[in-house]
């Protein structure tokens, strides 16, 4: 008989920045022996910036694009629609949203809809909706994308981006997570420690996206423990076009000790679309056919402690930008099957992500578990349809 042991690790981190200032050393200048000189053209404000403005366009004429913009060396270059620039590594476009690594400002995830430039060093895998993927240089200016790929290029409209991911050699680069950690402890007339984790890990290219979702939890009260279940999500989705894809394989491992289930594993393929794709707003649904395996603990005297069943799973997400610094996500998946999978149950996330810092977060995450039929134990006993949680953690990026 197998038993799984997951492992927490709590981590502490402070960041300490202190801010060095300089005085510049001001020259006084006196103004009586500089030489005044008007403006006897008899033009007018407005007449003058017209003509400066003619001067700009010329000077640009005699520029290469190459030089009005930094050059990518080592480096990814993009430039926002405010004319900043911002120096590091591309991560990835996935429903959008582009995912960038800078020095600077850390890993922050700029709208699509706001980048005017992208001038890539890395070779960067582009997946043109209802085309190809191609690899090579990437360049944005406007709503044009070209890909340099040796001695040819291909053009693109912006608009025909479906998502790109570095082309990279290392398994590493195509690697991003988040691990969230909560704890509770009290003492005095009750002494009762609460363990909860969660951690996010994707692994995404140009035309697939690969996930893995774990949520523990482990409670004890006066030293006798109250819950422990754990819960691991997988999903491997590949698109077809901006906003359909389908996915080859989604599972999930599931066990809990007080609903009496040793181990629940669900393996089933299917099919998703995006309803809403803005600059703030991502809403889609999939599912699809699946299969359950269901073991309990303990089952009543002539029951089988094990069983399969066949079952349909649906399942939406929505993600909404609040503000610039707080994300909000909700996740919903139900599944239907027969009496030994529990006839319905749903497992539902909604998420407030607040950003602290580039790599840190603090979330409040409300959890909502619910089984239509718990599996009796050998005593008789039935586990409560629904489970709540609502947890307070700090959210480490990666």
């Amino acid at each position: 008989m197998l038993r799984y042991l997951f492992l927490f690790f709590l981590f502490c981190a402070s960041l300490l920045a202190a801010d060095a200032s300089q005085e510049n050393n001001t020259t006084l200048v006196d103004e009586s022996k500089l030489i005044k000189v008007e403006d006897t053209s008899g033009l007018t404000e407005d007449e003058v910036r017209q003509v400066a403005k003619k001067i700009d366009k010329q000077e640009i004429k005699k520029l290469r694009w190459e030089e009005l913009s930094p050059t990518p060396i080592k480096s990814d270059w993009v430039e926002t629609k405010s004319g900043e620039w911002f120096r590091g590594k591309i991560k990835g476009l996935y429903d959008d949203k582009l995912e960038f690594d800078s020095d600077e400002i850390g890993v922050y995830v700029f709208d699509f809809d706001d980048i005017k430039t992208i001038k890539s060093y890395e070779i960067i895998s582009v997946n043109i909706e209802n085309i190809a993927s191609i690899a090579g240089v990437l360049r944005l200016n406007g709503n044009k994308v070209t890909i340099i790929q040796g001695e040819h290029k291909y053009e693109f409209l912006k608009s025909k981006v479906v998502s790109f991911a570095p082309d990279a050699q290392l398994e590493r680069n195509f690697w991003s997570g988040k691990i969230t950690l909560n704890l509770d402890m009290r003492s005095g007339n009750t002494n009762q420690a609460d363990y909860t984790a969660q951690a996010n890990l994707k692994r995404r290219t140009a035309i697939s996206s690969l996930s893995f979702d774990y949520l523990g939890r482990i409670s004890s009260k006066d030293s006798q423990e109250i819950a422990n279940d754990h819960r691991i999500n997988e999903k491997y989705d590949r698109y077809i076009t901006r906003y359909f894809f389908w996915t080859p394989v989604f599972s999930e491992y599931y066990t809990d000790k007080y609903k009496n289930i040793k181990d629940q594993v669900t393996l089933g393929f299917g099919l998703g679309y995006t309803v809403i794709n803005t600059k703030k707003t991502l809403w889609s649904f999939s599912g699809g056919p699946a299969a359950i395996y269901t073991r309990s603990y303990t089952v009543e005297t002539g029951h089988n402690g094990s069983s399969y069943s066949p079952a349909i799973e649906l399942s939406t997400k929505f993600e909404q930008e609040l503000s610039s610094i707080t994300d909000f996500t909700y996740n919903y998946k139900l599944t239907f099957s027969d009496r030994g999978a529990g006839v319905y149950k749903h497992h539902m996330i909604f998420k407030f992500e607040n950003e602290l810092l580039s790599w840190l977060d603090v979330d409040l995450t409300g959890i909502w578990d619910y089984v239509a039929k718990p599996t009796e134990d050998v005593q008789g006993a039935t586990p409560k349809n629904s489970d709540y949680q609502l947890l307070i953690g700090f959210g480490i990026e990666f």
